[in-house]
């Protein structure tokens, strides 16, 4: 059994707690927040005991009621925050992203490495079978050699508050850190061993408070595959993934927030057709449950996961496309 501490309490504290009681290996057993209010409101709906609220992140992380952490707070204090569970030897599930830059995901990286801590990055659509299934279905040769891979996850903020964690610079704010973490995690799911991917060419629009709040970017994922995305704060994009092989195509209409029951579509020469996916969790209890296992030892295959060196190659691939459209503005 995994006793999991939560710091950090906005909307996916809450997401996660709902999700955990779906899951048996794990427990939430504490919670730490800056807001009394938001402590209050989370010890009674999810019947935390009074000892186990804490106002100071690292009071919980000193706890030894725990073995297990989730950060849920803003980007910009992410990587001091594993800093600190890797010197208590707690086990880490970080929201993306985990840091603001390389610099940040290089600290983590050496102090994980330092301490062998077991991390993960929170990107649940990884846990999920759907993504199994799709990498079960291009090994199996239904498309033939991948030529290409196009990934949109985008979604229109009406109204741009420059003190809003999407917006802040300082907090972390941007599409391309915000959601850029999806296409280019999904893309990494295609590179062969010792294969990484290559940002070729990128633009982008920036907001009123100064961060991009659209993009779009040209890789290369590994040798030979064509890669290509759009993220965006400012539009409803399609949210989808499609491939493209040399004999047909897989659809995913929803990749990234994958319901219970969903499906990717598939045209080939000869035919088109459906295929259906049922999980017995959501993707969230999902991840819980899997990365638990993995903290266990349950479980040791973590290529569907999301650990410290793909999350430094992530981060890598993100300054490099932010780097590229700020540039293209001077």
């Amino acid at each position: 059994m995994i006793k999991w501490g939560i710091v950090g309490l906005g909307k996916m504290a809450n997401v996660f707690a709902h999700a955990i009681n779906d899951v048996e290996n794990s427990k939430l057993i504490s919670i730490a927040s800056k807001s009394k209010h938001k402590l209050d409101e989370f010890q009674s709906k999810f019947k935390i005991k009074k000892e186990n609220k804490f106002n100071d992140y690292n009071d919980l992380i000193k706890s030894e009621d725990i073995n297990a952490i989730y950060i849920a707070t803003l980007n910009n204090t992410h990587v001091d925050l594993i800093l600190e569970c890797a010197k208590n030897n707690k086990k880490i599930l970080c929201e993306k992203p985990i840091g603001l830059n390389l610099d940040q995901a290089n600290l983590a990286l050496k102090a994980i490495k330092e301490k062998n801590i077991m991390f993960f990055e929170a990107i649940a659509y990884r846990s999920h079978i759907q993504t199994k299934k799709i990498i079960e279905l291009i090994n199996s040769d239904e498309i033939g050699d991948i030529l290409r891979i196009e990934a949109f996850f985008g979604f229109k903020v009406n109204h741009v508050k420059k003190d809003s964690r999407l917006f802040n610079k300082n907090l972390g704010g941007g599409a391309i850190l915000d959601v850029g973490c999806y296409p280019i995690s999904f893309f990494n799911l295609f590179c062969k061993k010792d294969e990484q991917l290559k940002l070729i060419k990128s633009n982008g629009t920036f907001s009123s408070t100064g961060v991009d709040d659209q993009s779009e970017a040209h890789l290369l994922i590994g040798k030979n595959i064509e890669g290509y995305c759009k993220v965006s704060l400012k539009e409803n994009l399609i949210n989808s993934c499609k491939i493209f092989g040399t004999k047909g195509s897989v659809n995913i209409p929803a990749p990234w927030l994958p319901a219970q029951k969903t499906y990717i579509e598939i045209k080939n020469k000869n035919s088109y057709y459906k295929k259906f996916i049922t999980s017995n969790k959501s993707h969230y209890s999902t991840q819980i449950k899997n990365v638990s296992d993995l903290f266990l030892g349950n479980i040791k295959d973590q290529k569907n996961y999301v650990d410290i060196n793909e999350s430094v190659q992530i981060m890598k691939i993100l300054d490099i496309w932010r780097e590229k459209i700020v540039n293209s503005h001077d």
